[in-house]
């Protein structure tokens, strides 16, 4: 391959990088064949980390340790008992339509069953049940958002 080829290679690379950026995906994979022993194999790709933050505590006195709001912000949600994982990479919803109310807010008690989000994967909207009763904790997703295959998005205790 030329030199000017490996330029215009660069090129590409970095526009599918903007292209990732720009479109919120995960990861870009691009096969080009110059020809029969000459082709460029392209896999872009970026992870989410997902955080809920601890909210500040009321300030009275001096804070004489922040621990107990590091720890709790630290703590993985997917090793939480309850946690519920997305079965699938896909774009979560809360709701069924735009103008409807969510499925669930936190506090809301639910029924094993009972529909908790939908993921859009490829043009298909797939029902995620809550895996058991309880009361929704924590909700770690947020509506529109990709999702990646196992990545925590609900906590049922």
């Amino acid at each position: 391959m030329t030199k000017k080829a490996n330029e215009t290679d660069v090129i590409f690379i970095q526009a599918l990088a903007e292209l990732l950026s720009a479109q919120d995906l995960t990861e870009i994979e691009v096969n080009r064949n110059y020809g029969e022993d000459d082709s460029l194999n392209v896999r872009i790709s970026k992870t989410q980390n997902f955080v809920q933050m601890a909210p500040a505590p009321a300030m009275i006195a001096p804070a004489v340790s922040p621990a107990p709001a590091v720890s709790e912000a630290a703590e993985d949600p997917a090793s939480h008992p309850g946690a519920v994982s997305s079965p699938m990479v896909g774009t979560v919803y809360m709701q069924a339509e735009p103008d409807t109310p969510a499925f669930i807010t936190v506090g809301s008690k639910v029924s094993e069953g009972d529909t908790i989000l939908i993921i859009e994967a490829m043009k298909t909207m797939n029902q995620i049940p809550a895996p058991h009763s309880g009361t929704v904790k924590r909700i770690l997703v947020e509506d529109g958002a990709p999702v990646e295959y196992g990545s925590p998005m609900v906590i049922i205790e």
